[in-house]
């Protein structure tokens, strides 16, 4: 089969949705089908066109920004790409989404959406305007394709746009790819950290993620464990519509010294490690733009437990597993006593390995998209 993969951001740029379509698209193209991704060039040192993992990746050059949005010819490449291919994947939030949708039913093509969450930008005209429009987009897309991906059936139950197509959506898993973490690797990141307890984080330093709230938690949890401190790993400067989030941010981090690290972007045959090194991760997003959080699984098969906060979607991988502790968003205070009962209670929350593994199983994602694919419903 011939996919093409339409996204607005793909790697090198870290987020749950590149790093989700990258290991799709990796798994696809290990079994056999001809995986084109068609994306942005987002950074102007990336190539034009890419093979990678058995992919071919095709940027299209970027003519503008707005807010965390680029504006790109992506709807010309996918005009001209979907004839070339037998089905196209859409990857939402996107704002060429509707109309690559409509392009792909122009030529013929299945199209097939993924909505992977509904866009909440940071207050400003600008962003009200970027939000209203990429909406109004994504609801096309959804209206003009075939089928739609959500993560949980719950999460589509309460997205803005979702809720407006019951009929057409199919709840697959996401893909989860995490190693079994390497006893070496987790000791050596315990000596470099020290004693701790370990809160982790791993995630973009953005607005949705709420980082303010694990931030402002730091100290109340010091109270009862005074070691605590956060190792917080993934990209953290230069984030695209983040520079004033960071700034206001910045002062409170200064304040913890050294019960605060920044990691930076830690590479994927790493992560278990990282994840194995942790007593407790932490998913403090705010809003709806927060889905899933992949994240959770992969530390749960790591053996780390998890407090994640009360939002359709997010609750759900402690829901399913009974791996960690859900607490309101936006809640410093009750951030802080998830984190502390998981750390005075650890044994509670950790499952076996294969436990969680039964749950989510990269096969069954690819299977599932493959059936959608072929025209399954």
């Amino acid at each position: 089969m011939r996919i093409l993969i339409v996204l607005t951001y793909y790697r090198p740029h870290v987020s749950g949705l590149t790093i989700y379509v990258e290991r799709l698209a990796a798994a696809l193209a290990e079994r056999g089908h001809t995986v084109t991704v068609l994306t942005s060039r987002h950074s102007p040192d990336l190539a034009p066109l890419e093979q990678r993992d058995g992919v071919t990746i095709v940027r299209a050059p970027v003519f503008a920004r707005i807010s965390k949005g680029v504006l790109t010819p992506l709807g010309w490449r996918a005009w001209r790409l979907a004839r070339q291919h037998d089905v196209v994947s859409i990857h939402l939030p996107q704002l060429e989404g509707g109309l690559v949708a409509l392009i792909a039913r122009a030529r013929r093509r299945r199209a097939v959406l993924t909505y992977h969450c509904d866009l909440q930008l940071p207050r400003g005209i600008v962003n009200r305007v970027a939000d209203q429009v990429t909406w109004a987009m994504n609801w096309i897309a959804c209206r003009t394709a075939h089928r739609v991906v959500a993560y949980t059936a719950e999460y589509a139950g309460h997205s803005t746009i979702l809720r407006r197509f019951p009929t057409k959506v199919t709840v697959i898993p996401p893909p989860v790819v995490v190693g079994e973490p390497d006893p070496v690797g987790v000791a050596a990141h315990r000596q470099a950290w020290g004693a701790g307890p370990i809160i982790g984080s791993a995630a973009r330093l953005a607005t949705e993620k709420g980082v303010e709230h694990l931030v402002a938690a730091v100290p109340r949890v010091a109270q009862r464990h005074p070691s605590a401190l956060v190792s917080f790993a993934g990209p953290y400067e230069n984030i695209v519509g983040e520079a004033h989030y960071r700034a206001a941010l910045q002062p409170a981090i200064d304040r913890l010294g050294e019960r605060w690290r920044f990691l930076g972007e830690i590479a994927p045959e790493l992560m278990a490690d990282f994840f194995g090194a942790l007593d407790v991760l932490v998913v403090s997003s705010v809003n709806s733009t927060e889905s899933f959080g992949l994240v959770q699984v992969e530390a749960m098969l790591c053996g780390t437990p998890v407090v994640a906060t009360d939002l359709p979607g997010v609750r759900q991988p402690i829901a399913m597993t009974g791996m960690g502790v859900v607490v309101p968003a936006g809640d410093a205070e009750a951030l802080a006593a998830g984190i502390v009962e998981v750390l005075d209670h650890r044994e509670r929350y950790v499952r076996p390995r294969a436990e969680i593994a039964a749950l989510f199983d990269l096969d069954r994602t690819v299977d599932a998209y493959e059936h959608l694919f072929a025209g399954g419903r």
